[in-house]
C-alpha cells in the first residue's frame, strides 16, 4: 500500500498598503532624491535665468525667467573687448591636454607602484600623500617665481605660455591621481601579469594591451575630474596667464563683472552656460565607463 502525503500550500495574505508602511521602507528615499534634485537644480536655473535677462543686471533675478531675451549671448560672442571663442578654445585645449596627459602619467605611475619593487617605493607613495595636504595655492608665489625664471631660458614653456600652464597643472595633479589609481591597480589580479610574462610579453605589453583596458573606469574617473578642475581653476590661470589672447574661459569671464561700475553679469551667466556645455558633454560620454564598468573591470 502506497500512501501519498497531502502538503498543503500556505499561500500569505497579502497586507494592505498604508502609506505610513511604504514611507518607511521606500518612501522616504524618494523625498530624499527630490530634495536633492530641486537643491542641485535650482542654481542652474538661477544662472540659466540670469543669462536670458537682457538688462545685463541680476535686477528681479529672482523671478525666474520672467525677462528672456538671449542679447547677453550675442554680447559674450561677439564683443571684441572678450574674445570668448578664442577663450573658448584655449580653455578646451588646456583642460584636455591636461586630462590626457594626467591619465597616461598616472597610469604609468600606479602601475610602477602597484606592480614593481624597488628601492623607495614605499616613501615615494607616503610621499605622494604628504604632498597633497598642502593647497596649491600655498605654491602660487613660488611657481610664479619658477616659471618666470625658466621663461628667461627656454621662453616657449616659461611664463605666460599655455605649455607651461599644462606643466604646472601635471605637476599639481599627478600626486593625487597616482594614489587614486594605485588602489584601483591593486584590485587586479598579479596572476594576469604572471600568465601574460610566460607568454613572453615585457611589462610595456602588459600595460597597454591588457592593464589598461581594466582599468577603464579609474582612467576615466581621473581624467573627468581633471577636465573639470582645469576648466574650473582661476588662480593659477590667471597669475601665469597674462595676454589676454591666452588666458582661459575662468580668467576672461571674471572680467565682465570686475568691473564696479559695470558688471555684466548677464553676460557672465551666459559665458558660464556656454562654458558648461563641454564638461557635461564629457560626462555623458564618459558615463557607461564611470557607472556600467566601474566594477566588471576589477574583476576581470
Amino acid at each position: 500500500m502506497t500512501s501519498t502525503d497531502e502538503t498543503t500550500r500556505v499561500i500569505p495574505l497579502k497586507r494592505p498598503f498604508t502609506f505610513k508602511r511604504w514611507f518607511s521602507r521606500t518612501g522616504w528615499r524618494h523625498l530624499v532624491g527630490i530634495v536633492m534634485v530641486i537643491f542641485s537644480a535650482f542654481p542652474l536655473l538661477y544662472v540659466l535665468s540670469a543669462s536670458l535677462n537682457p538688462q545685463g543686471t541680476l535686477t528681479g533675478s529672482n523671478e525666474l525667467f520672467s525677462r528672456v531675451g538671449f542679447e547677453a549671448y550675442a554680447r559674450i560672442l561677439n564683443s571684441p573687448d572678450a574674445p570668448f571663442a578664442q577663450w573658448f578654445g584655449n580653455t578646451i585645449l588646456i583642460a584636455g591636454t591636461t586630462s590626457i596627459l594626467t591619465v597616461f602619467l598616472g597610469a604609468l605611475a600606479a602601475y610602477s607602484f602597484s606592480r614593481m619593487r624597488f628601492t623607495g617605493r614605499r616613501a615615494g607613495l607616503l610621499t605622494l600623500v604628504l604632498v597633497q595636504m598642502f593647497p596649491q595655492l600655498l605654491a602660487v608665489v613660488a611657481i610664479f617665481l619658477v616659471m618666470s625664471t625658466i621663461g628667461d631660458l627656454f621662453p616657449a614653456i616659461g611664463l605666460n605660455t599655455q605649455i607651461g600652464l599644462i606643466m604646472v597643472y601635471l605637476g599639481g595633479a599627478l600626486g593625487v591621481n597616482t594614489y587614486l589609481m594605485y588602489g584601483f591597480f591593486n584590485t587586479i589580479p598579479s596572476s594576469i601579469d604572471e600568465a601574460a610574462k610566460i607568454d613572453g610579453a615585457s611589462h610595456a605589453r602588459i600595460f597597454f594591451t591588457i592593464i589598461l583596458r581594466l582599468v577603464a573606469p579609474i582612467l576615466a574617473v581621473v581624467g573627468l575630474l581633471s577636465f573639470i578642475a582645469t576648466t574650473n581653476d582661476f588662480v593659477v590661470a590667471s597669475v601665469l596667464l597674462i595676454d589676454p589672447e591666452k588666458q582661459t574661459l575662468a580668467v576672461g569671464l571674471y572680467k565682465l563683472v570686475s568691473n564696479p561700475n559695470y558688471a555684466d553679469w548677464s553676460a557672465f551667466s551666459a559665458g558660464a552656460v556656454l562654458a558648461a556645455l563641454p564638461v557635461m558633454a564629457l560626462f555623458l560620454y564618459l558615463q557607461k565607463y564611470i557607472v556600467g564598468g566601474l566594477t566588471a573591470g576589477s574583476d576581470k
